[in-house]
């Protein structure tokens, strides 16, 4: 085994904030989250996309300030790793860290088969009908081919993937807001009042799950931070991720009220992976109908390279910190990137992918993973605020009440929502179902999959305490009690 190096490798700066942006953007997915995210969330709160997709963003927002207050005095490409450990203590860092990593490697997996049946599709549009693109099987087998494809990409740089992502986004965006646009003002269906009002969605379970899906497609905006060690000023990280947030928070606003006004909630729910495709189809003929699919498969594309380059940036610090394997500290010497770890990570979540054949439809493979991710998601972004709020506790007496209520406050709401949200869902699933099926429908099938990814979290963290004997678990606690309370600069 290569041993640990007292002096590890540094990665190239090569990134702008315009960088940050597209790698985050590019990690958010905004349209794979309208193409598809909406259906999935639409056949849990119905006609409500609107107000449910604005209330999850809030927390959301209160979670960014938080990460961009951390990065502006200790960025780090650890990120919430390591500023939870700092000030939470090391369990909680790294369960953190390892919740992303698990997190992603399963976004990461759906994504593969989303990109197949989205190729699956444009091939049928372009007259070679063959594969089912709701097949699992053969979504599954076209997406790897691309993954692996994309993990190379990673391979020879990050300025690389940022540039390709960027084109990407230019296409994604045109089309979007074209059709999305178009689709609000001429839209068959009128619009309701009760789209807006949170009242109105059919249960309080409905509310919680619809709000955490929606967590979800905000979930990437803090990708930026994870690749803050390579942007060449490190506060362009917290720019990059506030600008995605709100880039994000207009879109899917446009995004919904479109979608609603062209479709029904049954279309939206019955057509799921290919809900974007459909969404098309009403606008506009052949071949102007092709184009939001066109897009769909560009952020696929795009989503799982930008989904490749922070979890492997997120491993190398933890294998700086020997919380993790000298495998993820290995440096391509031609490309200043991790290389090795990029294609172990592609090859993980090739796995994954794999694994998920077991469930046979697409559309039910993205309603488990995304709940799943949606409840990891929400513990780590409330550990990360919670961190925060600690650490800048005694902003007050330096910077005033108004920092005070950004930097603590708020943060520590957006936890206490973001905690019951997800605590409130996993119940509603345990006290769901009374037998165990691999199945969407299943309450403790969902319940299952956040269960292993903190279980594991767990004991990797023991592994590396007492096996590896990683300095991280000491230098914690120092950190907290020399540094506490720390104010930025």
């Amino acid at each position: 085994m290569t041993p640990y190096s007292s002096d590890p490798p540094q990665l190239r700066k090569t990134l702008t904030v315009l960088d940050g942006f597209a790698i985050a953007a590019s990690s958010t997915a905004a349209t794979t989250s309208i193409g598809i995210g909406l259906g999935v969330t639409a056949a849990v709160v119905g006609a409500h996309l609107p107000i449910v997709m604005l209330l999850a963003f809030l927390p959301v927002l209160g979670i960014a300030g938080a990460y961009g207050r951390l990065n502006r005095v200790e960025p780090n490409m650890g990120s919430a790793y390591t500023w939870v450990g700092r000030s939470l203590g090391p369990w909680a860092g790294f369960l953190v860290g390892w919740l992303a990593i698990a997190a992603t490697v399963v976004f990461l997996a759906y994504t593969t088969t989303v990109t197949g049946s989205a190729l699956i599709q444009l091939a049928a549009r372009a007259g070679l009908h063959g594969p089912d693109p709701d097949s699992t099987a053969h979504s599954t087998a076209v997406g790897l081919v691309v993954l692996a494809a994309v993990t190379l990409t990673a391979v020879t740089g990050t300025r690389t993937a940022a540039t390709f992502q960027k084109w990407l986004l230019v296409f994604e965006y045109a089309v979007l807001l074209g059709f999305c646009g178009y689709g609000l003002l001429t839209g068959p269906h009128p619009f309701s009042w009760d789209w807006v009002n949170p009242f109105a969605v059919p249960s309080a379970q409905a509310l919680a799950q619809g709000l955490l899906l929606s967590v979800f497609c905000y979930w990437g905006f803090e990708a930026t931070f994870s690749v803050n060690e390579e942007i060449h000023d490190p506060r362009d990280a917290s720019k990059a991720g506030t600008l995605t947030l709100f880039t994000m928070l207009g879109l899917f606003l446009l995004g919904s009220f479109s979608f609603q006004r062209v479709l029904s909630v049954d279309e939206l729910a019955d057509n799921g992976a290919q809900g974007l495709a459909f969404f098309g189809e009403r606008l506009a003929s052949q071949p102007l109908a092709v184009l939001p699919l066109v897009a769909l498969t560009f952020s696929a594309v795009a989503s799982l390279q930008s989904g490749v380059i922070p979890t492997v940036r997120g491993m190398f610090a933890m294998g700086r910190d020997r919380t993790l394997g000298p495998l993820w500290l290995k440096v391509s010497p031609r490309y200043g990137t991790p290389a090795a770890g990029t294609v172990v990570i592609g090859a993980i979540a090739a796995s994954i992918a794999l694994v998920s054949l077991v469930i046979r439809q697409i559309g039910d493979v993205i309603l488990a993973s995304v709940n799943a991710i949606g409840i990891v998601v929400s513990l780590s972004y409330a550990l990360t605020a919670l961190a925060a709020a600690r650490r800048f506790r005694g902003v007050r007496a330096e910077e005033g009440t108004g920092a005070f209520v950004r930097v603590v406050v708020l943060p520590v709401l957006s936890a206490c929502a973001l905690l019951a949200l997800g605590g409130y869902l996993a119940w509603t699933f345990w006290d769901s179902a009374d037998h165990f099926a691999v199945s969407p429908d299943n309450g403790w099938f969902m319940l299952l999959c956040p269960a292993v990814m903190v279980a594991t979290g767990l004991v990797a963290a023991a592994w590396a305490k007492w096996v590896r004997k990683s300095p991280y678990f000491v230098r914690g606690a120092a950190a907290r009690t020399d540094q506490e309370p720390v104010t930025a600069t």
